[in-house]
């Protein structure tokens, strides 16, 4: 193998490292997610709702960083679930807001435990936690801007 070639190994592959690391997060958040009754992508969305409830959907399409094509299925089935509801903007007929339903509160008491839980598992805490988001985040911002997404 020449030295040509080393830029080809899978293990020297960043993008291959971040897919992984997203696997497992996948792996460690099922078992706690199953309970409350969602996937993560739902997960996700019921994250923005609890943050800031009754938003139109292209809100949470920018927090999530997911187009309506993505969001929508999730919305619906959520909807399904009894945990939001999908209304059109009174004041704009174009817009759908989502808003948490009783049910869909109620479930982000028993969601706390969550992120401690998934804390734990990454064996990072406090200032090293932090870092290491921080520079995933700058990573994916960096990313974003080459790939002329960022409009």
């Amino acid at each position: 193998m020449t030295d040509k070639d080393d830029g080809l190994k899978l293990d020297r592959q960043l993008c291959f490292a971040v897919y992984s690391a997203g696997h497992a997060f996948n792996r460690v958040y099922k078992p706690l997610l199953d309970p409350l009754g969602l996937t993560y992508p739902q997960y996700l969305v019921m994250l923005v709702l609890w943050e800031r409830d009754d938003v139109p959907v292209k809100i949470i399409g920018e927090r999530l960083h997911l187009d309506s094509g993505t969001l929508t299925p999730l919305l619906k089935r959520l909807e399904t679930q009894g945990l939001v509801m999908r209304e059109r903007d009174p004041g704009d007929e174009r817009q759908v807001r989502i808003r948490l339903t009783p049910e869909g509160q109620a479930l982000r008491e028993p969601a706390r435990a969550v992120p401690a839980a998934v804390g734990a598992a990454t064996g990072f805490a406090g200032e090293g936690m932090r870092e290491l988001k921080a520079q995933i985040l700058a990573l994916r911002d960096r990313l974003i801007a080459a790939s002329g997404d960022g409009d």
